[in-house]
């Protein structure tokens, strides 16, 4: 994405909706949309990191809540909405002794239930050829210790989304799978195994 310094870029009079704006990738997103002259709309959970990225960005809206009323928000927006990223969620990096399972199926359903609520909204709210982008991850890719819930959220990711595409077609859709990132505002995520990850050998070596 680029901008001529005028707004008049590649996204000149569009509206992107970044859930998870207030950091990360999220928020990188969110400064490329506006270098290219579009309308950044921000949505996270903390409100203080959230006030900021929008000192930052001037967005044309803010919200701060649980991803339990995305649906509700995005439907609620006025107008039309060109495309919508979804970058909001952490992952869990959980050896199988601490992790509770009540917790486990929190974080594995309430991903999945996001895309689903961002998917349902977006019929009739995001305009034909706009664009659905989730973030996804590479923990499927290879089991180890403390990624079960992550590994298996991030391997379940793309057959949903490939069936969510099906559905609010023409609207397109989306997943990346990225690896680690860091920003200016929050460092790379810790995972629970130091030097290489996942182990080669599938043995960990916490940090201390």
């Amino acid at each position: 994405m680029s901008g001529d310094g005028t707004g008049r870029g590649e996204l000149a009079g569009q509206t992107v909706v970044v859930l998870g704006g207030s950091a990360g990738i999220g928020l990188e997103t969110a400064r490329q949309v506006r270098a290219a002259g579009g309308e950044p709309v921000l949505v996270a959970r903390d409100a203080e990191r959230l006030r900021r990225a929008a000192a930052e960005l001037h967005p044309v809206r803010t919200a701060a809540f649980d991803t339990a009323r995305t649906e509700h928000f995005l439907g609620g927006l006025p107008g039309t909405v060109d495309h919508v990223l979804v970058t909001a969620g952490s992952p869990a990096y959980t050896p199988l002794d601490a992790l509770d399972p009540a917790d486990a199926g929190r974080d594995f359903g309430g991903r999945l239930a996001l895309a689903v609520a961002v998917a349902r909204a977006s019929r009739g709210k995001v305009r034909p050829g706009g664009a659905l982008v989730f973030i996804g991850g590479t923990g499927g890719r290879r089991p180890a210790p403390g990624m079960a819930v992550t590994g298996a959220v991030t391997a379940a990711l793309p057959a949903l989304v490939a069936n969510l595409a099906l559905e609010v077609a023409p609207v397109r859709v989306a997943l990346i799978a990225a690896g680690f990132s860091s920003s200016r505002t929050e460092p790379a995520p810790r995972a629970p195994c130091r030097r290489r990850w996942p182990p080669r050998d599938g043995k960990c070596k916490p940090w201390t």
